[in-house]
């Protein structure tokens, strides 16, 4: 008896460790998101202020080679034709700290910033996938809808007008 009971302490140990493993990871998905949509913002402002779109930049090297003509006369290619020395402001993460920094600089920045949160942020969906699939082998999460439910939905009735919805 003293050993099932352990044996059933140690497997809610474990699934309770395993959730709220899971909880911090989720938060941990909430906080990159608004880092990340915040990035988004900042970098959509700066384009904005370059006359540049996202879809004007290329993602790939070979787009630069096949329009060297278009893309000849731009040093950096987020920048335009903006001047690529004049001052942003701009605010570093997790410090209350404003800095001066050249457009070029402070666009750079923001673009390897965003980099490193949308690789975090597949790292973390990928642990919450992990988490989630570890409950559900130990029995943690309902993976089906139980019979006794399946069967209260079946019958199901309206009580205005007692009909039954199938």
């Amino acid at each position: 008896m003293d050993e099932q009971v352990n044996q059933l302490k140690e497997s809610l140990v474990e699934v309770e460790t395993i959730a709220e493993q899971l909880l911090l990871a989720q938060q941990q998905l909430v906080e990159l998101d608004k880092s990340r949509n915040a990035n988004r913002e900042a970098l959509t402002t700066l384009r904005r202020l370059a006359r540049t779109s996202r879809s004007s930049v290329p993602k790939k090297i070979t787009e630069i080679e096949n329009d060297k003509e278009k893309f000849a006369n731009l040093k950096c290619l987020t920048c335009g034709n903006s001047d690529q020395s004049a001052p942003m402001w701009m605010m570093f993460p997790g410090a209350d700290v404003f800095a001066r920094l050249p457009f070029h600089q402070a666009h750079c920045s923001l673009e390897k910033d965003q980099e490193e949160v949308e690789l975090n942020v597949k790292r973390t969906q990928s642990t919450i996938k992990e988490k989630m699939l570890m409950l559900s082998d130990r029995g943690a999460i309902a993976d089906r809808i139980g019979p006794s439910l399946v069967r209260s939905m079946v019958t199901l009735k309206d009580s205005g007008n007692n009909q039954r919805y199938v």
